[in-house]
């Protein structure tokens, strides 16, 4: 917490003096560090692989994984290198473009992503791997590089596709077997996962996947009504389980259909609740911090949904003031805590200010 002074006086001065706050050089910067510095780093590591023999109990986080290895966990790794990416094809002048270049050179090599493929087939049970909030992740990175016309983004792109083909593959025939929804605030959250799904599909124009998550998005909740986001957060979110599913919903719905819905999926209690920024009791634990991520999810869902909203409805405004409430009160806590924050919140904290 030494720093945190320090560095809430230098984000304040270049972003929270903004009326609306931006994505700045400076504080892209900032942000950057966080990804550079974890990438390559193997410990501690969660790796949630399931051991099936002697042989693979002595196996490192980087022999299983050889790209997506450091940053605490696989997925985590997978949206830091997406952050990286990010920055590099929205700031086109930035300092530390060849550093970063670097890092993603020796990421996405061909023999090394053909391994992170062979990881979903080769083990008995890792078909279930980082289902579906790492294959979601996957299919962001692979959309942010699939439409960027520059010569690295092209070649990382086509190594990366193996990768990306298997998780397609495993969502393909996960989806149609996937009865009900996961509601939780943290990993295995069905509409955000989702959600990054269907923009993959609608970016790349996989008619078939995105016919599939439609229909799949309106079996879950249509039929929503009444939610209890009064009682929203638990302990550990990193999302509102109820701004998720309205996230996802304001993509597949015409507008009058989906403030139909909205209308009857929020009550006022509800929309009070989720307005609130999230207690932080202590930054430094793994599982708490998992609240300040929660501020930087809560601003992209609202502000998606008040994008899509019309100019009359009392949500436009009220979602747009509050998500950017939300970015005001995460951005310096990014920097306030230790390694249960530093190897994943930068990249959820882009992903708020690119309006995604």
């Amino acid at each position: 917490m030494k720093n945190f002074s320090f560095l809430f006086l230098l984000i304040s001065a270049t972003v929270f003096a903004q009326k609306n706050i931006e994505f700045t050089d400076e504080v892209a910067a900032k942000l950057a560090e966080k990804p550079m510095l974890c990438i390559n780093q193997q410990y501690p590591n969660k790796t949630a692989h399931i051991i099936n023999n002697a042989e693979e109990a002595v196996l490192t986080p980087q022999e299983l994984h050889p790209i997506f290895y450091g940053c605490f966990d696989w997925h985590s790794s997978v949206h830091g290198h997406w952050m990286l990416v990010k920055i590099l094809k929205t700031k086109t002048s930035f300092a530390k473009s060849a550093e970063i270049i670097a890092i993603l050179d020796n990421s996405f090599q061909t023999d090394k992503m053909k391994k992170e493929a062979d990881y979903f087939t080769k083990y008995e049970v890792s078909q279930n791997f980082e289902r579906t909030y790492g294959w979601a992740r996957l299919l962001k990175l692979d959309e942010e590089l699939a439409f960027w016309d520059n010569p690295k983004a092209k070649i990382w792109h086509k190594n990366l596709k193996p990768l990306t083909d298997e998780i397609l593959r495993l969502w393909k025939n996960y989806l149609p077997k996937q009865t009900y929804p996961n509601r939780t605030g943290v990993h295995p959250n069905t509409a955000f996962a989702m959600s990054f799904a269907l923009d993959l599909a609608r970016a790349t124009g996989d008619k078939d996947f995105e016919k599939m998550l439609v229909e799949k998005t309106k079996y879950f909740y249509l039929k929503d009504k009444d939610t209890p986001a009064y009682l929203e957060p638990d302990g550990s979110d990193f999302f509102s389980p109820s701004l998720e599913i309205a996230g996802l919903m304001r993509r597949i719905l015409p507008q009058n259909e989906f403030v139909t819905w909205l209308n009857q999926f929020y009550n006022k209690r509800s929309i009070e609740n989720i307005s609130k920024i999230p207690v932080i009791s202590d930054i430094n634990d793994f599982q708490t911090v998992h609240l300040v991520g929660l501020s930087f999810t809560k601003a992209w869902c609202m502000k998606g949904i008040s994008d899509v909203l019309p100019k009359n409805h009392p949500l436009k405004e009220k979602f747009k003031k509050t998500a950017n409430v939300f970015l005001e009160n995460g951005l310096p806590l990014v920097f306030a805590g230790n390694y249960g924050g530093d190897h994943w919140l930068a990249s959820f904290a882009v992903y708020a200010l690119s309006n995604e």
